[in-house]
């Protein structure tokens, strides 16, 4: 799993032309009504969507559509540190093997884009403090 000296290739971000090649239809409704429309919907900003869109792919392991919607993320605000922690979230939630590939597509886009350890959150980082008081409620409420 962590051997450097072994490559997977990965899907590359697919263009309009490519799914144009292959399915006209499909091109015209990812342009329309997903990318035009979906994605300029004002009940969710930019950024917000791309967290669920992103988590979603994740959950799904969907690897095909993750280079181009993790890049959208970070353009859409989403830092890389946030991208981390979603990534790391998730493999709790979705299983190891879904974050494992989602963590193949973003060290691509990561080495893209310059993004290095600095950017990211650190391994383990201060907890908070222990709320006592909610921890004593608790304690005390009939399981």
């Amino acid at each position: 799993m962590f051997d450097d000296k072994k490559h997977v290739a990965l899907p590359s971000i697919l263009t309009a032309d490519d799914v144009n090649a292959v399915s006209p239809a499909l091109a015209h409704y990812t342009q329309g009504a997903l990318l035009k429309g979906l994605w300029k919907r004002p009940e969710l900003s930019p950024r917000d969507r791309s967290v669920v869109t992103v988590a979603a792919l994740i959950a799904r392991i969907q690897t095909v559509e993750m280079p181009y919607y993790f890049a959208l993320a970070l353009d859409n605000g989403v830092t890389p540190a946030e991208l981390s922690e979603i990534i790391t979230h998730l493999a709790f939630y979705v299983g190891w093997a879904n974050a494992m590939s989602a963590v193949a597509v973003a060290k691509d886009i990561f080495h893209q884009r310059n993004i290095g350890s600095a950017q990211l959150p650190p391994a383990q980082g201060k907890l908070l403090p222990l709320n006592e008081e909610a921890e004593k409620q608790r304690a005390t409420r009939k399981q």
